[in-house]
């Protein structure tokens, strides 16, 4: 009987928890995670007593690797995971939900009875967005997604009201950078595919419960070498294997953010320009208060204000008293009390007068995602060198940086190992 490979996978992020995972009853598998807890840029704050996340996260119900993940471990999306129908709530602008019915008849009928835009700009929306579909949801030649809604003769109102709010929260990149093939692709996967691609699926659970601890706890129980707090300092390739520290394995996944496998890798290794991925930030300022204000949705933007979307954590997750106010491509500019001066003014801009909260967390990102830029080269799952693979929201070749594109590559890489082996 042929062994089995020994397969480091080094990051226990979602990407690199989708490779164990896949990799559990096919490897002798090492895990190892610099950080205490794993879930990597999408998990529970580590402060005491604290079930924060280090970020809001979205998902739609076209991440079916995401949820077929879950279920691996033991999960059920469905109980932690609110489902709701599109709905684009701007308390200051455009607003539209759409129906239970099939595609693409879900999405005509929610735009053509959305609210905040006048009919031609309805009809405007609808052309750009058939033409995409027409074209398989593919543009002729990438370029960014200002000169495309330019070409497309998109109103400043469906910019500022849809589109800018949209590829923010997707793409965490301003509209001048932000890459329309990847955009398109987003699209494509959520309004082009089946009427529930498109549902909003809200975490009901912390981040950590989501995934990261049950799926940590599951490859424990597969008889995997599970080790946190353990930064690996030095990878060495040779002729019929790779040193991880001075520990001989067969393979090796190296499941990092690109600015963090730049310490182990070079750019050649890789086969990208690792320095190429820009971090973009994101800032969530945590709210707590006695009375919670009313916002009109547990998920409700703003398209003129400081803040782009508030998450009402009490109805999704029972955080009692929570509100979760998010802002994308976030400069950080600015002190922490004006910001949050800021917040409670787009607040009460939607609520109405809002009583001093009796909690306040403010969370800086720094390096929440990567810019999705355009014409950005991703390297793929397997490294220019022998037994090395990589995984990571980056590496995936089609997706920004999303939940979804992490775990795609994560089992890419599991994938190319197990092949190469056979």
């Amino acid at each position: 009987m042929k062994r089995k490979p020994r397969v480091a996978v080094i990051g226990a992020g979602w990407a690199g928890l989708s490779a164990a995972v896949a990799l559990a009853d096919q490897a002798d598998l090492t895990l190892i995670e610099a950080g205490r807890v794993p879930g990597g840029r999408a998990r529970r704050l580590q402060r005491p007593a604290s079930t924060l996340d280090n970020g809001q996260h979205i998902l739609i119900g076209a991440y079916r690797d995401t949820f077929a993940l879950m279920r691996r471990v033991g999960l059920d999306p469905e109980a932690l995971l609110l489902r709701q129908p599109l709905t684009w709530s701007m308390a200051d602008g455009l607003s539209f939900a759409c129906p239970r019915l099939f595609a693409p008849l879900h999405l005509l009928a929610g735009l053509l009875g959305a609210q905040g835009l006048r009919w031609q700009e309805k009809l405007s929306l609808l052309r750009a967005l058939s033409g995409l579909r027409l074209r398989n949801w593919r543009v002729a030649h990438d370029g960014s997604v200002s000169d495309w809604l330019a070409a497309q003769r998109q109103s400043a109102a469906l910019v500022q009201g849809f589109w800018r709010p949209m590829v923010l929260s997707a793409l965490n990149t301003p509209l001048e950078l932000a890459s329309m093939q990847t955009l398109a692709r987003v699209l494509g996967d959520s309004v082009g595919g089946a009427r529930t691609d498109s549902d909003l699926m809200l975490p009901r659970v912390d981040l950590s419960q989501l995934l990261p601890e049950p799926a940590w706890c599951w490859l424990q129980a597969q008889g995997a070498d599970c080790r946190a707090g353990q930064r690996v300092r030095s990878l060495a390739f040779d002729g019929d294997g790779v040193d991880v520290d001075g520990e001989r394995f067969d393979r090796v996944i190296v499941a990092l953010p690109p600015w963090q496998a730049a310490h182990l890798l070079s750019s050649e290794m890789a086969g990208v320009a690792l320095q190429a991925f820009q971090a973009r930030p994101i800032t969530t300022v945590y709210l707590g208060f006695a009375s919670l204000p009313a916002l009109p949705r547990c998920m409700t933007g703003l398209a003129h204000a400081r803040v782009h979307w508030f998450f009402d954590r009490e109805q999704l997750c029972g955080e009692k008293g929570q509100i979760a106010a998010v802002i994308s491509c976030d400069d950080g500019a600015g002190s922490e009390d004006a910001l949050i001066a800021e917040v409670l003014a787009d607040l009460a801009g939607i609520c109405g007068a809002v009583a001093a909260p009796l909690s306040v967390q403010v969370v800086r990102e720094k390096r929440a995602t990567f810019a999705s830029s355009v014409a950005l080269a991703r390297p793929g799952p397997r490294m220019q060198v022998n037994y090395g693979y990589l995984a990571g929201d980056w590496v995936n070749q089609d997706y920004p940086a999303t939940l979804e594109g992490a775990v795609r590559s994560g089992a890419a890489a599991a994938s190319a190992v197990m092949h190469d082996w056979n």
